[in-house]
């Protein structure tokens, strides 16, 4: 029960640092091979492997959006009573953002952290909008269909 209530703590204090834009006290949080994978068809997704690919995906995410305030909805461990410092939690979360064009956004989602003896080792976005939301937020435009 410890090991959960340090969890959320700590899963809490990432999304503050996010909103803080602060990305030492941020990347403080993940593991020296942490794995992040972020979801879509634009040049900003993909799965980024160790410290040095996570810290420069973040940077580029704060470059991005100057104005970001994450609200956590609800934090949920996997493993209430986990004794051996391993565990995967769900964050359910609201952004409103607005990026380096100005643009106000809105979005939703799931970010589910394994998280081994208080460091995360793999973090998953599951954003609820990846069409036009996504698109204008990160200021990309998107990918053209072909029709058969």
């Amino acid at each position: 029960m410890i090991g959960t209530l340090l969890a959320k703590r700590a899963l809490a204090g990432a999304f503050q640092a996010l909103n803080d834009h602060e990305l030492d006290t941020f990347m403080r949080s993940w593991s020296d091979d942490g794995v992040f994978v972020y979801p879509g068809d634009i040049p900003e997704s993909g799965v980024f492997r160790g410290r040095a690919a996570v810290t420069a995906w973040f940077g580029r995410f704060f470059e991005q959006f100057p104005r970001i305030r994450f609200h956590v909805r609800a934090i949920c461990p996997r493993d209430l009573f986990d004794l051996v410092g391993r565990n995967e939690v769900a964050v359910h979360w609201d952004v409103d953002l607005v990026n380096r064009e100005g643009y106000p956004g809105r979005n939703s989602g799931v970010t589910v952290v394994t998280l081994v003896r208080g460091k995360a080792t793999q973090a998953t976005d599951y954003i609820f909008d990846l069409g036009d939301a996504l698109h204008r937020n990160w200021s990309a435009l998107p990918t053209a269909t072909t029709q058969t």
